[in-house]
């Protein structure tokens, strides 16, 4: 799991914090490793498994994911195509953050 950040908090204690939501550390940590169980993932991103799932099935709605159920295990497809979703970030696409913390970019969903 990666270091987080920590910074005097306004009541003189520190507060941790991360550049990347919890969204996408789960969505890299499935284009790392794209048949993991989601309790490996809830494990490397520091959530709970009911969170991580509930992340999973924000992306997949929104089109950044897609699932097929292969034997016991899902398998999962990045779309790297997807836009941020944050205005600041809309016009570029998720596959380029992906590149950056995977060796080789996913390829798109057929």
């Amino acid at each position: 799991m990666a270091a987080m950040a920590t910074t005097e908090s306004g009541y003189g204690g520190p507060r941790n914090w991360t550049f990347l939501t919890n969204h996408g550390h789960v969505l890299l940590a499935i284009a790392r490793n794209p048949t993991a169980r989601l309790r490996d993932v809830a494990e490397e991103v520091g959530v709970t498994e009911r969170a991580a799932q509930a992340i999973v099935n924000d992306l997949e709605t929104g089109g950044y994911l897609s699932r097929t159920r292969v034997g016991r295990r899902n398998q999962y497809t990045i779309n790297p195509t997807g836009r941020f979703r944050h205005p600041a970030e809309a016009d570029q696409e998720v596959g380029a953050l992906l590149a950056l913390f995977t060796e080789s970019p996913p390829r798109s969903c057929t």
